[in-house]
């Protein structure tokens, strides 16, 4: 007994005076407990009771934590299995003892950091001690540890664990958050059926709502409620909610593209000045093209503007290629309304111009984006054009599918755009076609791994001419291959090395797509060094898969605070040493770190590369301004944008760049972001990212897709589009105003104590909106809400423990 006592007392003691590497603390610890253990079989259970570790204190428990890894590591390292339980016993035992102490005192974080450790996570499933009170806490660190994991197995554990606690403590939501960024959409129906038996219909709902948010095509079946809950999921009243917000917020007027402009602010004197006071207005297509582009942005989801509802005469005011986009920016103005949107469009598809009915079907598959129709008008209308011999058609129908079933991974829209990928006979049009096809399929599956896809895209780049892979557009065949394994790291490994097959400079950047795409989001720092790597060449041509690295770094580290500062530092390197197509694609990397972002030091850069000699680094730069600032109003950017299109008055690339710049800042007249990643910052939405990175390849090479014939590819962003308001409703949909707190989200994951989730706050009456950094929470204890996180539609309920103020008589 007595050498039991003194081993525990010897260990203590070692945690001070012993050397660090001999881990003599944790030795006699064992010894001791090994004594403790003979006393117990001998019947003497007084004295080993007095065994327990808390009785040393906190200090003593952390060190011998930290020891028991150390000492887990040299055993695994000396050549026992890690699998099995047997040599490391006396270890585990100790393991057994020390998590509960710990997450019963409120060290969650370091219970789940002995546990991987050790390599026993599992374990916290078994745990007592997790209930209501800190359940919360431990999820989220293993959510917030899981960014840091570099093991895709480790990854997925870390990520299951905290699904499994979720499911065990009956909060759905949260399970539903879990499963959705794990992409694990086999878990839905079962979440929601284990909503059901537990009769929590609102969970229910809220969880339609974060569907339909991350664009999930999912229908629910044999449910009392089935109709309701797939009109949620499909997005169908989501046109009425914003267009409410906008009626309270008092922004219903159409703005028209002149109110963007503000020329008349412009120190050199506006048009008025210069001309002779009698002589004709002279339009030039560019831009009334860009004018067409700036409207659709800005009353995008209104249903009402100046240029194209009134009367038809702005469509007239543009030729060919104009003539579609205006047509298709109808769509834009009409977003998520199809019923009143189609009888608009209708006229439109039965026109004799060529391109106009072009324009008419992009605008049909515009309008219905992200939004579910029992009808499903897109699929109709676009099918005949899909198969006609027309080639603008074509390439209208597809781009159309693409936008309007991004994500929902549909077979009957995949067996219509297969053909046109498949199609052999080589026109200079042929390309294109192919090209679009492949892009819209990737957007369709975004994320879904689907091998009938990715084999007809890869086998169509293999099978390819060099003369076709040339061709400006492959670009977005390799892009579509990427977009259908986006953030689904290991996965993608099959397909990079057919890639790597493949005899022509295109299989190094369609590689690097593949690569970047599928670790989106992850923050992995080995890819990152990969792509630096690539970037260290100098290479003066071929040098796309440079640029396509560039953007990688940017796409890896989003969405993730650490990273992605990391990451700008380094493009700060890339800047001093690199050649000229690396320098093109760093704005465009800054742009895809801050999406709808407006940070400070970010535009101040931007701002500077604006003014770059080089005209490809200096539009780019132009374009990421408006791409960090979307559907932000913020007025330091409009105010750099106007004084950039008076620089560069006489350069009619650069001032459409600044024009597109100028639409996507005020984009939906600041009631939209763009920003992929919602729930706390939590998920990304597949055909959200999709979009915005349409956008980011098509700068590659501005000359011949936006500042060319293919400028309709910037409707892509539709899909990223989604109303950025709060908006609080009561069980039956209907709206119930109450107060909430917006300020600044504070990372508070693993902190002690109950801090502060938000710092500076405002206090708002619903509805409000909420910028991409910004977080809120509820005001008055009258109400709990259902969802944990308050974004988008939120749903209320009364607390039943709240006692209202007795007021003073």
């Amino acid at each position: 007994f007595l050498r039991a006592r003194l081993g525990d007392v010897l260990a203590v003691l070692a945690m001070t005076l012993g050397k660090h590497e001999e881990r003599e603390s944790l030795q006699f610890k064992l010894k001791g407990s090994a004594d403790f253990e003979l006393l117990a079989t001998l019947g003497d259970t007084a004295s080993a009771a007095e065994s327990n570790l808390g009785a040393w204190g906190h200090e003593f428990v952390r060190s011998l934590a930290g020891e028991i890894g150390q000492e887990y590591n040299a055993r695994v390292i000396t050549g026992s299995d890690p699998e099995e339980d047997e040599p490391f016993k006396d270890l585990l035992g100790m393991v057994d003892v020390i998590v509960p102490f710990n997450v019963s005192h409120h060290a969650e974080a370091e219970a789940v950091d002995l546990l991987i450790e050790v390599q026993r996570l599992s374990k916290i499933l078994e745990l007592d001690s997790i209930d209501e009170g800190n359940y919360r806490r431990v999820c989220m660190y293993l959510i917030k540890t899981a960014d840091f994991m570099s093991d895709p197995d480790d990854y997925a554990e870390v990520l299951e664990s905290a699904y499994q606690l979720f499911i065990k403590q009956k909060q759905y939501f949260d399970a539903l958050r879990v499963a959705l960024r794990t992409g694990n959409d086999e878990a839905i129906p079962s979440l929601l059926s284990q909503c059901s038996d537990d009769g929590d219909k609102l969970m229910k709902k809220q969880m339609c709502l974060l569907l339909a948010r991350q664009r999930v095509n999912f229908e629910v079946e044999d449910d009392d409620d089935e109709e309701e809950l797939n009109e949620l999921i499909g997005n169908e009243k989501l046109s009425e909610e914003f267009l409410k917000v906008a009626q309270d917020l008092d922004v219903m007027d159409p703005k028209t593209p002149e109110d963007i402009y503000k020329s008349h602010l412009a120190e050199t004197g506006g048009f008025s000045r210069r001309r002779d006071a009698g002589g004709a207005v002279v339009d030039s297509a560019r831009a009334n093209l860009a004018s067409t582009y700036v409207n659709a942005f800005v009353n995008a989801g209104f249903g009402q503007d100046k240029l194209m509802t009134p009367d038809n005469e702005w469509l007239y005011k543009n030729k060919d290629h104009g003539m579609m986009a205006a047509s298709a920016s109808l769509g834009l103005i009409q977003l998520w309304n199809v019923e009143e949107g189609l009888a608009q469009i209708d006229k439109f598809l039965y026109s004799s111009e060529e391109y106009v009915k072009a324009g008419a079907a992009l605008a049909v598959g515009i309008l219905s984006s992200g939004v579910r129709n029992d009808a499903d008008p897109t699929l109709a209308l676009l099918d005949e054009h899909i198969n006609g011999d027309s080639h603008i058609m074509k390439c209208a129908a597809c781009t159309g599918l693409g936008i309007a079933y991004a994500g929902s991974a549909r077979e009957d829209v995949m067996e219509l755009l297969l053909p046109i990928v498949e199609q052999e006979n080589s026109g200079p049009t042929t390309m294109l076609e192919v090209s679009l096809a492949g892009l819209a399929l990737g957007m369709i599956y975004v994320g879904k791994c689907d091998d009938t896809v990715g084999g007809t895209i890869v086998q169509r780049l293999m099978e390819a001419s060099d003369e076709e892979l040339d061709h400006s557009h492959t670009k977005f065949l390799c892009l579509g291959l990427g977009l259908l394994f986006l953030g689904r790291m290991e996965k993608a490994e099959a397909m990079i090395e057919a890639l790597r097959t493949i005899e022509h400079k295109i299989s190094k950047f369609a590689a690097v797509v593949l690569e970047t795409c599928a670790y989106a989001g992850s923050g992995n720092v080995l890819k990152v060094q990969e792509m630096l790597h690539q970037c260290a060449e100098h290479l003066e041509e071929d040098a796309e898969h440079q640029m396509a690295a560039v953007i990688g770094i940017g796409l890896i580290t989003m969405g993730e605070e650490v990273g992605s500062e990391m990451a700008i530092r380094s493009f700060e390197h890339l800047l001093h040493y690199c050649e000229l197509p690396v320098k093109r694609a760093v704005p465009l990397a800054l742009g895809v770190l801050n999406i709808s972002n407006s940070d400070f030091t970010v535009i101040d850069q931007l701002s500077r590369m604006s003014h770059d000699p080089d005209a490809e680094i200096s539009q780019n730069a132009i374009l990421a301004m408006g791409l960090t600032s979307a559907g932000t109003n913020n007025s330091r950017v409009a105010g750099l944008l106007r004084q950039l299109s008076e620089f560069y008055s006489k350069e009619a690339g650069h001032v459409f760049c600044v024009r597109i710049a100028q639409a996507m800042l005020h984009m939906g007249k600041g009631l939209m972001t763009l920003n992929p990643m919602h729930s706390d910052r939590m998920i990304t939405s597949g055909p959200a990212l999709g979009g915005v990175l349409t956008l980011l390849y098509s700068c590659i090479d501005l000359k011949s897709t936006l500042l060319d014939k293919t400028h309709y590819l910037l409707y892509y962003l539709t899909c990223a589009m989604n109303p950025r308001m709060l908006i609080t409703v009561n069980e039956d949909m209907s709206w119930r105003p109450v107060t909430v707190r917006v300020g600044m989200a504070v990372e508070t994951v693993g902190q002690a104590g109950k801090p502060k989730t938000i710092t500076g706050f405002q206090t708002h009456t619903t509805p409000v909106l909420i910028s991409s950094k910004e977080r809120a929470e509820l005001g008055t204890e009258e109400v709990l809400s259902v969802s944990s996180v308050l974004e988008g539609i939120v749903i209320l309920k009364d607390n039943p423990d709240y006692e209202a103020p007795e007021s003073d008589k």
